[in-house]
């Protein structure tokens, strides 16, 4: 099409037709886009020859950066400003004045130039701000280059990158509700800038604000899918608000990403006690409920013999009861669905081999599911991996193996209460006498005298059973 512009033919009366039907852009307009696409192919050379007959120096300058010709584009802005100092008719397009002035300020990292393009344009150059706003968080004044940052968008609200800049800048000065404010007015601009929404997120998290933070990640996560980062930060926050399904699905996530290197143990201890105190509350809510009492023989008789016109309670429609049982079922089916995803979880990591917290945990779950024969056998693996010669050395540790030993002697308990069998109660009285006799140096702790005790309640077992 540029190529033709020139060309006889077709002749004028030919095109005339088409003149208000056909929007073609200026010669100028054309040839320039003819010369930015040359440019994104990779063709600087050619770009360069088209730059120079329409005379767009800046695009020029630029072609020579790429280049690597500094030398080139020093010389060509050094000419432009020597012929066209200070044109006030040049102040409006911002192209041949201050802009050149820029240019070989961004060629040669010299404020001056910047400084000298501000004075020009009578502190009116958005372009300079801009740069001696990067200078100047380049070189660690972050305060300085939040206050360019605003002076430059104060100019042009619209500049690309301009407000994710400022909001970054103002988060080292640590001036949070100034770099929510950028990172905000970014992705209003920019609704697909998942950093930005991220970095919203996180602002609001250090704000204790964790249903704006969880909607913020939310967005974040549509255009930011791969980071496991941000899937961690997502969990966390959801739990902070209570959507346990949404933290365990996105811990799966992460899992899936880091091939199950990065692992929460705290986020999911926290979602296996808030599983089990649940199912607690349910239990003792269940237990405590009473069927109805029938209408007693002696008041229906009551009833008939007065003539009252009263219904029976079989014919009753008691609505609080119906709305809390359906109520009920739903939250009891919610739960369930939230122990299935959360054995996920840990089936998924106890498969390419856990750590002692985790084993603990896969061992509550198991409870929760009523498998008291491989919870038990999760605890031993918990105590094993807890048992080694330093362990009688580091009272933490101790501390842990004996919680772990414990729990794992009173899963035995029950599972030879149901059983009737006396192996399991065998194996934790061996197992608490061990502990006794080589943890004396920690018997001044509460775990220890806790091991004490379950001790004593075995040998009662044992004793009853006998």
């Amino acid at each position: 099409m540029v190529q033709r512009i020139h060309a006889c033919s077709p002749g004028v009366a030919q095109r005339i037709h088409f003149c208000y039907g056909v929007y073609l852009p200026t010669i100028h307009a054309l040839r320039k886009e003819y010369g930015e696409l040359l440019v994104s192919c990779g063709l600087i050379g050619e770009a360069i020859k088209i730059f120079e007959q329409i005379e767009l120096w800046n695009n020029l300058i630029d072609c020579y950066c790429l280049l690597g010709k500094k030398a080139a584009a020093v010389e060509l802005i050094k000419a432009r400003l020597s012929e066209m100092p200070s044109d006030p008719r040049l102040c409006y397009l911002l192209k041949d004045v201050f802009i050149p002035r820029c240019s070989l300020g961004d060629v040669t990292n010299d404020d001056a130039c910047y400084e000298k393009a501000l004075e020009v344009s009578n502190n009116r150059s958005a372009r300079a701000k801009r740069s001696l706003a990067r200078s100047a968080y380049n070189r660690g004044d972050y305060e300085m280059s939040k206050t360019l940052w605003e002076s430059a968008m104060a100019l042009n609200s619209l500049y690309p990158g301009g407000w994710f800049a400022l909001g970054a800048a103002a988060l080292k000065a640590r001036d949070i509700e100034k770099a929510l404010d950028g990172f905000t007015r970014a992705v209003q601009l920019d609704p697909e800038n998942g950093e930005a929404w991220n970095n919203i997120a996180c602002l609001h998290m250090i704000k204790k604000k964790s249903k704006e933070s969880f909607i913020a990640f939310k967005e974040a996560l549509k255009f930011k899918r791969d980071s496991w980062q941000l899937w961690e930060n997502y969990s966390q926050v959801a739990a902070d608000i209570g959507n346990f399904r949404q933290a365990l699905e996105a811990t799966l996530m992460v899992l899936e990403l880091t091939n199950n290197k990065r692992i929460d143990s705290e986020l999911l201890e926290r979602i296996t006690l808030e599983m089990e105190k649940r199912t607690s509350t349910r239990q003792h809510v269940s237990s405590d409920q009473k069927p109805r009492q029938p209408l007693s023989s002696e008041g229906a008789n009551n009833d008939s013999c007065t003539g009252s016109a009263h219904p029976s309670d079989s014919n009753v429609i008691h609505v609080g009861d119906s709305t809390s049982s359906e109520s009920g079922m739903g939250i009891s089916r919610e739960n369930e669905n939230l122990v299935e995803v959360l054995g996920k979880v840990l089936q998924k990591i106890v498969r390419s081999g856990g750590g002692a917290d985790i084993w603990g945990l896969y061992a509550k779950w198991l409870k929760l599911k009523g498998d008291l024969t491989m919870c038990s056998e999760a605890l031993l693996k918990q105590v094993r991996s807890y048992q080694g010669s330093d362990m009688w050395k580091d009272r933490d540790r101790f501390k842990k193996f004996a919680d772990a030993s414990v729990e794992l002697c009173n899963v035995y308990m029950e599972i030879s209460s149901a059983t009737g069998s006396r192996r399991e109660l065998l194996a934790a009285e061996m197992h608490l006498k061990n502990i006794v006799k080589q943890g004396e140096s920690f018997s001044d702790t509460e775990e220890f005298k806790d091991v004490q005790t379950c001790l004593v309640e075995v040998k009662m077992k044992l004793e009853s059973n006998f």
